[in-house]
């Protein structure tokens, strides 16, 4: 089991971190650009036996984790790997302790869960709360923490961690959205709860990478929003015009699914610089529509009349159906639907000469 840190701008914790595992795991820590004041903090880590890896610029943590993990498939091919943040958050035995889960158990990842009790800064409280309830609700999935950054993986699963869009902190979250959609086997084993000094030592921009967090989730809800003006305008229209409400919903769906299918492919559900193969998606796309289009002309006709306005119909209608579209867009329409163990080895080999042409500005010592 090898220990991967990434780590930018750290304190005298991280060479502790390094001492106090011992030697019990090799450690590889991702210096993500953090400039000639901290050397000196990376140069003792080396001396108590750690592997710095650095990038000349900061290009933030799923891109350091993604410069660790194909460094980790090249030197020590066949080895799992646990992730562990540099700020004091996660100890030498919570560490090990997910380790050992991952290695007693075989599931695709083992996640190190904080239940955020005790002394927690509000805005890690909040954040974390919202997240996971936003988690939950996307994916019909409950995890206890979102946002840790302590997780194991198997050996089987680095090429596909590698392909993972994501650079900056929203990567572990698409790291989870991904497995999941995929049906991976996620573990959670308790660890403490840790934050020192307030947490004053992260690099987490709450604004910033919130946003980058919930990016799919909130252009998922533009997306939304844009084909639901564009479907209610039609509807209205056409029943103003011949008051057919079951023609008039067909025609708005039509409409607005054209738009929805291409804002989603196009940039939703993109991954990274691909998009989903236009016919299998576009195919996937229209089942879901006709699917949906059932639902809610159903949906429709029994609120209409229960309440006789076909405005409220319309947006109870939409809400309800907006977190199953959500869900089966993501894990069918535009996914491939692959588990990592079953990639061919052309692709792995692909997968760690790109990881290794992006990361060009590395050095190791």
């Amino acid at each position: 089991m090898i220990v991967l840190i990434p780590s930018y701008e750290p304190d005298q914790r991280l060479p502790q971190l390094v001492a106090d595992l011992g030697g019990a795991s090799p450690v590889v820590i991702v210096d993500d650009g953090s400039g000639p004041d901290y050397a000196a903090i990376f140069a003792e880590c080396e001396r108590r036996g750690a592997t710095v890896l650095r990038h000349q610029v900061n290009r933030g943590k799923g891109a350091a984790l993604k410069t660790g993990f194909a460094y980790l498939a090249q030197v020590f091919p066949g080895e799992p790997v646990v992730c562990a943040d540099s700020d004091g958050q996660h100890s030498p035995v919570d560490i090990l302790r997910v380790a050992a889960a991952l290695d007693d158990s075989g599931p695709d990842m083992v996640l190190g869960a904080r239940l955020f009790t005790g002394r927690v800064p509000l805005r890690s409280k909040v954040g974390n709360g919202i997240t996971r309830q936003l988690f939950a609700l996307a994916t019909r999935r409950k995890l206890i923490d979102t946002q840790t950054g302590l997780r194991a993986y198997p050996a089987r699963l680095i090429p596909w961690l590698l392909e993972v869009p994501g650079d900056r902190f929203e990567y572990e979250l698409q790291l989870l959205l991904r497995a999941t959609a995929e049906d991976q086997d996620i573990r959670e084993v308790e660890i403490a709860t840790i934050y020192l000094d307030e947490n004053a030592s992260s690099h987490f921009r709450p604004l910033h990478d919130s946003a980058l967090i919930y990016r799919q989730l909130i252009s998922f809800v533009g997306s939304s929003l844009l084909a639901f003006v564009l479907d209610t305008s039609v509807l209205f229209a056409g029943v103003a015009l011949t008051g057919n409400v079951t023609g008039s919903a067909i025609a708005a769906r039509v409409v607005s699914g054209g738009s929805n299918y291409a804002v989603n492919r196009w940039w939703v559900f993109r991954n990274g610089s691909a998009k989903a193969p236009l016919l299998p998606s576009l195919l996937r796309y229209a089942a879901l529509a006709a699917t949906i289009l059932v639902a809610n002309i159903l949906l429709l006709h029994a609120l209409l009349a229960a309440t006789g306005s076909l405005l409220v119909a319309k947006v109870v209608t939409e809400g309800t159906l907006f977190a199953a579209s959500f869900l089966i867009q993501r894990a069918v329409v535009y996914s491939c639907k692959k588990r990592a163990g079953s990639l061919h080895d052309d692709r792995i080999g692909a997968s760690f000469r790109e990881s290794v042409d992006a990361s060009a500005d590395l050095t190791a010592k």
